[in-house]
């Protein structure tokens, strides 16, 4: 399997590999050279088996915009 290297160094990625590795748009990688110089392409971060944080799912998605001074003033039970 080859690719062409652009004049800006890019390359496409194969989709036999992007689907082995489950790849989309936005994905981050990492690249090493191993100790044979065959490059290395993994996917970054967690491993494969990790679940994604239950957080990221629903982070920025709440409905209500409160005020600091509203939201202190109900947490502190001021009326």
């Amino acid at each position: 399997m080859s690719t062409t290297l652009t004049s800006k160094g890019q390359v496409t990625i194969p989709k036999q590999i992007r689907d082995a590795l489950n790849l989309a748009a936005g994905s981050s990688i990492e690249f090493a050279v191993n100790g044979h110089g065959e490059v290395v392409i993994q996917k970054a971060g967690a491993p494969d088996d990790a679940q994604p944080d239950r957080f990221d799912r629903v982070r920025g998605n709440a409905d209500i915009k409160w005020r600091t001074d509203e939201l202190m003033a109900l947490l502190r039970g001021e009326d």
